[in-house]
């Protein structure tokens, strides 16, 4: 593509005439976007609902348990399925416990499954809320070297100031390029995390409300048969 009057072409020199009028702040800023985006793409991959919560997942636990095939070997491969097989496998542990203790398990994993799906979330916040800093810094840079020039050659040379004035802009257009989109997925992240979070309590109660009220009628059909039989030998 042709450029202007003064040599610039749409391509890759004439971004990096862009980053050297820049300054040297370009270079944090551009690592902070490369680091941001790799972030992005990690947890677009790894929140995806099909990966946190994969279907019917309480149902399958269900059937393992009605035909006596909830053993070890199912467990670990619920545990390391996804993050809400590892908080149903945790209560499932403490099946035969009460359902405090059961769901006191389901809790302190599911804190550990929090973090995890919070992971780098910090970070992207992080480089939303420095970038736009970093061009400001930028900015006052430029601007010290427009007044430093100044006070050196007066203002009768344009072309003079023309390079702290272009560091000034790049470096503040730069910082809100990265922090603008790199915020907006940051709140879209959390938004999300806090959704599956709801959704995994949800499917935790269930399997325990589930098991327990199977366990209760289990010991309520046992307690009839028992009672039934007593009558009986009295006759």
């Amino acid at each position: 593509m042709a450029g202007n009057s003064d040599g610039w072409t749409m391509d890759g020199d004439f971004v990096l005439e862009l980053v050297e009028a820049g300054g040297w702040l370009m270079l944090p800023i551009i690592a902070c976007s490369i680091v941001a985006l790799a972030i992005i793409v990690e947890r677009i991959w790894s929140l995806q609902v099909r990966k946190v919560l994969p279907r019917n997942l309480v149902a399958q636990v269900w059937r393992w348990e009605k035909i006596n095939q909830l053993n070890d070997q199912h467990l670990q491969e619920l545990q390391s399925s996804s993050p809400l097989g590892s908080i149903l496998a945790a209560g499932i542990l403490n099946r035969n416990e009460s359902r405090d203790v059961m769901k006191d398990s389901i809790e302190d994993t599911g804190r550990h499954v929090v973090h995890e799906l919070e992971r780098y979330l910090n970070s992207l916040g992080t480089i939303a809320a420095i970038t736009p800093l970093l061009g400001l810094l930028g900015t006052v840079i430029g601007m010290i070297k427009v007044f430093a020039t100044i006070t050196t050659q007066g203002v009768g040379n344009p072309g003079a100031l023309a390079g702290g004035i272009s560091e000034a802009l790049l470096t503040t257009a730069a910082g809100m390029s990265v922090a603008i989109p790199r915020l907006m997925f940051y709140r879209y992240f959390r938004g999300r995390v806090r959704m599956l979070v709801v959704r995994i309590e949800q499917e935790a109660l269930r399997m325990v409300e589930v098991m327990h009220g199977e366990r209760q009628g289990k010991r309520r059909g046992q307690a009839l048969i028992y009672r039934l039989t007593i009558r009986k030998n009295l006759r």
